[in-house]
This record gives structure tokens, C-alpha cells and sequence, in this order.
């Protein structure tokens, strides 16, 4: 299922969406070029979950991951964008994340699908313009 989104706030309402389908333990693998709303959509996920400081969930690119733990379930929020292997994720354990009673989103979760665990929902973006989104999911009804 393919949605197009105009502006920030246009993405932030999908991942708000979206996340309150998510459950305890769900993994949501996002894929898209620099600047195409994955973090803008994670914002989203974060409100449903709610998250107090969902507003301030940002990348967290200079580290594997942020969490997040003041709403109803945890976030934990990976960004592999500066990950150069694999091996560099040895000292996170993921599964630890995975199998919690949180909610894991990776944002570039391209650049080591190996971890990703089976059942994991993948979302593709892709900038198409100035403020204009392509934001791809698996056929769920939320979005009906």
C-alpha cells in the first residue's frame, strides 16, 4: 500500500497513525534516502505510544540508539546511518530490544537487514520534492 504525503505534519499523522497499531515487541524496519520523513514518521510513532518528549525524538545518529520510556510503551529508536558493519552492532544487543515489551524502529534498517527478526514490518520512503513523500507499507487496514 502506497501513501503520498504533502508535508511534515502530513508524515507525522501517518506514524502517528500507524503506531497506534503497534504492540508490544513490534519491530518496524524504515528504508529511504536522507530526508525522506523516517524520523519525522518515528515523531509520530512516538506520540502514539505516548511519549511525553515525542517532539524531541530525534536521530540519533551518533549513537545505535535512543530510548525512550515515559509513555504506555518504551520506543527504542535505532539509526544505523553511520553504521559500517555489522559487527559494530555487537555491543547492542538487539534482541534484548526486539523481544521487549517496547516498540524497536530502525531507521536505515537497509545497511544490516541480518538483524532485522522475522516478522519485522518494513517501510519504504522516497523523497519526491520539496515537501512530498512516498511512503510505502505492507497492506494493513489502519490507513483505510
Amino acid at each position: 500500500m502506497k501513501r503520498i504525503t504533502k508535508s511534515s505534519e502530513e508524515t507525522f499523522d501517518l506514524g502517528y497513525r500507524f503506531g497506534r497499531t503497534l504492540g508490544p515487541g513490534s519491530v518496524v524496519a524504515l528504508v529511504g534516502e536522507l530526508g525522506a520523513g523516517k524520523t519525522i514518521f518515528t515523531k509520530g510513532i512516538a506520540k502514539a505510544l505516548g511519549i511525553r518528549e515525542y517532539r524531541y525524538v530525534n536521530s540519533p545518529s551518533f549513537v545505535l540508539i535512543k530510548e525512550y520510556k515515559s509513555g504506555r510503551q518504551p520506543l527504542y529508536h535505532f539509526d544505523l546511518y553511520r553504521l559500517k558493519s555489522q559487527d559494530a552492532l555487537s555491543t547492542v544487543d538487539c534482541e534484548e530490544y526486539f523481544y521487549s515489551k517496547g516498540v524497536s524502529v530502525v531507521e536505515w534498517a537497509d545497511r544490516a537487514p541480518d538483524i532485522l527478526p522475522e516478522g519485522h514490518t518494513l517501510v519504504k520512503f522516497r523523497h519526491l520534492g520539496k515537501n512530498k513523500r512516498e511512503i510505502v507499507f505492507p497492506a494493513i487496514t489502519f490507513l483505510t
